[in-house]
């Protein structure tokens, strides 16, 4: 079996992990939610005002304030929304097991041992907002 048909099964295999198939219910429950969809909306409609009102050679700094408090309010919405919060705790958990794959794949490309290459040993966090770089 060549490389690519070791891919495509890797893939069907991570498809079939639990926490694959919570996330893609959470993101059903997250897509279906209008209430959430609409503080999405609120917030992109805001951010877009936002940086309309940035791009102006004689900015309204007050509009700015205002503009800025009422983003981080429609923001705070979304995340404290049921469907987000189950969506990002399953994103969360299903990026465990997909960035060890990622970790070991690229491990054993650079010559590292299969067998023991994981997602330790690279340094990883597991959160990209601490990374200083892969590899």
């Amino acid at each position: 079996m060549d490389i690519i048909e070791k891919a495509r099964e890797l893939g069907k295999m991570l498809q079939q992990e639990e926490s694959y198939k919570k996330l893609q219910l959470a993101q059903a429950d997250a897509d279906a939610d209008m209430d959430l969809q609409n503080y999405i909306g609120e917030f992109n409609m805001k951010r877009m005002s936002i940086n309309n009102e940035a791009s102006k050679a004689e900015r309204d700094q007050e509009k700015m304030t205002k503009l800025n408090t009422e983003m981080r309010e429609a923001y705070s919405k979304i995340m404290s929304n049921k469907n987000m919060i189950a969506y990002n705790e399953a994103k969360e958990e299903f990026d465990v097991i997909a960035n060890r794959v990622l970790a070991i794949i690229q491990q054993s490309a650079e010559g590292a041992d299969p067998e023991t290459a994981d997602l330790t040993q690279s340094n990883c966090s597991g959160s990209c907002s601490t990374c200083g770089g892969c590899g």
